[in-house]
């Protein structure tokens, strides 16, 4: 099975690199990790809802790009449905169960996802209604998506 995850921006922290890095060898044993960043841009102070819109929509189509067709895409998004890791690990297997063996999971930018995005999205998940750092939020996902597996497995993971 396959995860990807395609985010908007670099990851500049040397931290953040390394939490990803020991996330992503966890999960080698039970998927194929992709991490795709595609760039951002840049928004002014001040920016205009228009302005702001087509920001959205450049990063939008950037990372449309890197979703294949067939994947199940699942768009971090505040609005989206809360969870807890229970009802995410049994969400995650009831797709692999369903033969949904590409999942892609989308980190939008500082102002969130492009429409476009949203209207492909199969499924809205919110960690939070706080706003969490995109950089943070890769992280975040990953020791969830981490902790899914394992409780999928009925491997023992700390609470």
């Amino acid at each position: 099975m396959t995860l990807r995850v395609c985010a908007v921006g670099k990851i500049k922290e040397k931290f953040f690199k390394e939490a990803l890095s020991e996330y992503g060898k966890r999960l080698f044993k039970y998927c194929k990790l992709e991490m795709i960043e595609v760039a951002d841009e840049k928004t002014m102070e001040g920016a205009s809802s228009l302005e702001e819109q087509m920001v959205l929509d450049k990063e939008g189509k950037r990372l449309m790009e890197k979703i294949p067709e067939r994947s199940f895409v699942i768009a971090l998004a505040i609005k989206g449905k809360e969870m807890d890791s229970p009802e995410l690990a049994k969400n995650m297997e009831k797709l692999f169960l369903e033969g949904k063996s590409d999942i892609t999971f989308v980190i939008g930018g500082s102002l969130g996802l492009s429409e476009e995005l949203y209207q492909r999205a199969d499924l809205l998940l919110s960690f939070s209604r706080m706003t969490f750092p995109h950089q943070l939020m890769r992280v975040i996902l990953l020791e969830q998506i981490y902790r899914s597996f394992r409780i999928n497995s009925g491997e023992p993971y700390h609470k």
